[in-house]
């Protein structure tokens, strides 16, 4: 059985979650900031291999969370057509949840966290 919400609150969970996905894009441009600061200081093996490493990190999570905000998207075009068609009483009207993308989200939460908590231990070595 799926589960389903009232388009209202599934409108306001996507500009939430856009949102978050803002948020760690920019988050993204600080670390790749902080990083090009590193490499300009140190230029020892050790270090340009891990500057290398969290480099293709935080081109994994861009290219992760532009996946993500178009599947976010998809469902808002959804929700919008949706309305479109029938806009008679939609705030009282449910569609499918879009429990994929809410997963999606998650994931991406917990992973950044991780390599945020990972990235904080490398500065800390290396300035």
């Amino acid at each position: 059985m799926s589960k389903s919400e009232f388009i209202s609150e599934q409108h306001k969970e996507n500009v939430e979650w856009s949102s978050k996905l803002d948020f760690y894009k920019d988050e993204i441009e600080i670390l790749q900031k902080r990083l090009d600061e590193i490499a300009i200081k140190n230029t020892k093996k050790e270090v340009l291999t891990s500057i290398e490493y969290f480099q293709n990190q935080l081109i994994i999570h861009r290219n992760t969370i532009d996946e993500i905000q178009h599947g976010v998207n998809v469902s808002e075009d959804a929700l919008v057509s949706e309305v479109k068609k029938n806009p008679v009483a939609s705030d009282h009207r449910k569609t499918k949840y879009h429990q994929a993308e809410k997963e999606e989200i998650q994931i991406l939460e917990k992973v950044f966290k991780e390599l945020r908590e990972e990235f904080n231990r490398f500065v800390s070595k290396w300035i």
